[in-house]
């Protein structure tokens, strides 16, 4: 599989991990999240909605979402939250 197809899978499996178990829990506080990028085992995500407007919040949900994707999707070594 080549790099950019690696990447797409990989893309693919932290979207679905961030639709069925991140984005019903940021829908109920009026947040919400898209995949911006993935590569080389760091995902970017955006935060948008109330989540995305309180720095306290984007750094206790960039946290809480990095582990559960490490835990779930193991290539994944980083998360980065795009403003």
């Amino acid at each position: 599989m080549s790099s950019s197809a690696a990447d797409n899978d990989l893309k693919s499996r932290v979207a679905h991990v961030l639709a069925n178990e991140i984005r019903p829990a940021l829908n109920m506080d009026g947040g919400d999240i898209e995949v911006v990028e993935v590569s080389d085992g760091i995902a970017r995500v955006r935060l948008l909605g109330t989540c995305g407007g309180c720095p306290n919040a984007v750094m206790a949900v960039v946290t809480e979402i990095e582990l559960e994707l490490m835990r779930r999707i193991p290539e994944i070594e980083y998360l980065e939250a795009d403003p």
